[in-house]
């Protein structure tokens, strides 16, 4: 045996070791060596076939597991007939799996933590992390989003809901909970391409000001907003949220804590305090780790925030409260709405694919097309097992007479019918 053949059974052999550790579902992996099935009893929901193209993605798998397994894939080392049915089974495998990210694993991984480092979300640190996600450009996400141009969950009131129409109740919901009213100043902190600053202005009256650190998104929130003719309500600002100056009614922040760090979240919360006036109202969503996950999680660095988000990094409810509890909020109501998402992504991810052609138009290569594939299977495998949640949690700032307001607000929430 030559010694290239003799390292790619290394390679194979100590990939398969890892595979074994499989307990829920089954995988099945096909290669010139033939055909071998790992897993057990649990979860018959859950297969997949794996077809190895390349023996290098046993290396790549063993040196840098998960993360090493989806760089293989952007290699086109592997392929498989349904991406989120093999992330699933993968993630429900997460404890069992957990020795294929270690060791040789870690070792390989500390250039990548260092990098992780370095991409902290300082106010230059943060315009360098949006900038290389969300100005990739506009015509991008627009292949994948729905026409409000919402890049977060979707609230699906009905099975048979649209993207649109989900996106379109999500943001109505936000609005409700809020007891949004035409007298009302909002504050909207990570404002994207302004689906919600245009949905409060047009159907609740009210004036919002919001903010993007992306110049991209910046530009096309202006001009929707003037197509909308809303600018005599709305002002979209490109500030950091700690440089934003004034007091506001009601402040709204939708998935943008994800881009904050943990080093970062007191001074975020502060700066949400600080701008709400005293008896102000704030909705905050976000992604969401178990506890238990959490903090290893600070310890690594994945996927996502390697090849996708530089710079991103998901929190805990644990963490939330800690960084709150520098402030005088208070909260008054929490919703999963982690089911959702997982509908939301699986939408995004078929639009995403029927549009390759467009895509490539745009300069997209098949490497990133499989990035951006592998990326949106990758969240949806997680909500689905939940590795990660979504909540939306209802905030206060304490002011006298404000008490039965806040919990009349509160009990119209508890009493909202679950959505399908």
């Amino acid at each position: 045996m030559s010694r290239a053949a003799w390292g790619t059974e290394l390679w194979r052999a100590l990939a398969r070791r890892g595979f074994a550790a499989i307990r829920a579902g089954q995988l099945t992996i096909v290669d010139d060596d033939g055909r071998m099935t790992f897993g057990g009893d649990g979860r018959p929901d859950l297969s997949a076939t794996v077809v190895v193209a390349s023996p290098a993605a046993y290396r790549r798998f063993v040196l840098g597991g998960s993360t090493g397994g989806a760089e293989s894939y952007l290699r086109g080392e592997w392929t498989t007939g349904d991406l989120p049915a093999l992330l699933r089974l993968l993630a429900a495998n997460v404890e069992s799996l957990g020795g294929a990210d270690g060791g040789l694993v870690r070792l390989s991984a500390l250039g990548a933590r260092l990098m992780h480092r370095l991409r902290r979300n300082t106010r230059r640190g943060s315009r360098r992390n949006i900038r290389d996600h969300y100005d990739l450009g506009n015509e991008l996400f627009a292949l994948f989003l729905d026409e409000t141009m919402t890049y977060s969950c979707g609230l699906f009131e009905h099975p048979e809901a649209t993207l649109a129409e989900a996106s379109t109740a999500k943001l109505d919901l936000v609005c409700r909970k809020l007891g949004l009213e035409a007298g009302h100043h909002v504050l909207e902190v990570g404002g994207g391409w302004g689906s919600f600053a245009i949905h409060a202005a047009r159907h609740y009256g009210c004036r919002v000001t919001t903010t993007t650190v992306s110049a991209a998104q910046l530009a096309a929130a202006r001009a929707r907003v003037a197509a909308a003719g809303l600018a005599g309500r709305v002002t979209v600002l490109h500030q950091d949220y700690r440089d934003l100056t004034g007091t506001f009614d009601r402040l709204v922040s939708i998935e943008m804590i994800e881009a904050v760090g943990a080093r970062y979240l007191p001074r975020y919360f502060a700066a949400c305090a600080e701008r709400l006036a005293p008896g102000g109202l704030m909705l905050l969503q976000g992604i969401v780790l178990p506890e238990y996950r959490y903090r290893p999680y600070l310890r690594s660095v994945d996927f996502i925030q390697r090849y996708v988000f530089p710079g991103g990094a998901l929190t805990s409810l644990g963490a939330i409260a800690a960084a709150m509890s520098r402030t005088d909020l208070s909260v008054l109501h929490v919703e999963d709405l982690s089911p959702h998402y997982v509908r939301t992504l699986k939408l995004w991810r078929e639009a995403f694919q029927a549009r390759h052609a467009e895509a490539r138009r745009l300069g997209c290569d098949d490497r990133f097309l499989r990035l951006w594939e592998f990326y949106l299977a990758y969240c949806e495998a997680g909500f689905a097992e939940h590795c990660t949640g979504v909540v939306q949690m209802l905030l206060a700032r304490p002011a006298r007479g404000h008490a039965s307001a806040w919990r009349d607000v509160a009990a119209h929430v508890a009493r909202r019918p679950a959505s399908a």
